[in-house]
């Protein structure tokens, strides 16, 4: 089989973003830059022939995606299914979170200034934020980051990709 063909039919029916050490595991190709090479390759045919999908590196790994332009006739598609729709308090509760990572609720609670417990567990149902440990202190508290489904959601690579507080005119909280 072709490498470039079997790469494409992989991530065409994978669920989610695939990661190069998966595709070389299910393709016994050992090295990781012959695959991003494939993985350029294909992206540079899809451009070249103005597909109306494209791949990306999103979270950690590589999947299709569909160009912006496309997205009334795609959402048309898929009205009945539910989105995931954020209210203003989760999305402030997330942006901490992903800030701020590994953060305790009781910090989230101090940043927004109000009780925070309903919306974290909110967006842990919804997998966008997780426990990522216990933070070594009194009570030893949960401490919470950002997940894999965060990223995707975002369309992210990495948390990394955030844009800085100043590309926010963000101010910082002074201490």
């Amino acid at each position: 089989m072709e490498l470039k063909k079997t790469i494409e039919v992989l991530l065409f029916v994978s669920q989610g973003p695939m990661k190069i050490e998966t595709i070389a595991s299910i393709t016994g190709v050992k090295s990781e830059d012959e695959i991003k090479k494939t993985i350029q390759e294909l992206s540079e045919e899809y451009e070249s022939r103005q597909s109306p999908f494209y791949i990306v590196e999103i979270a950690g790994g590589w999947q299709f995606s569909t160009k912006r332009e496309y997205a009334p006739s795609i959402r048309k598609l898929y009205k009945e299914e539910i989105t995931l729709k954020l209210s203003t308090s989760a999305l402030e509760t997330l942006a901490i979170v992903a800030y701020r990572q590994p953060i305790t609720r009781a910090e989230i609670e101090q940043i927004r200034g109000v009780e925070v417990s309903a919306v974290l567990k909110s967006l842990v149902e919804k997998n966008l934020a997780r426990i990522s440990g216990k933070k070594d202190t009194i009570g030893t508290p949960f401490l919470y980051g950002t997940t894999q489904q965060f990223l995707i959601y975002f369309g992210l690579k990495s948390t990394e990709e955030l844009p800085s507080l100043e590309e926010l005119n963000v101010e910082e909280e002074q201490k």
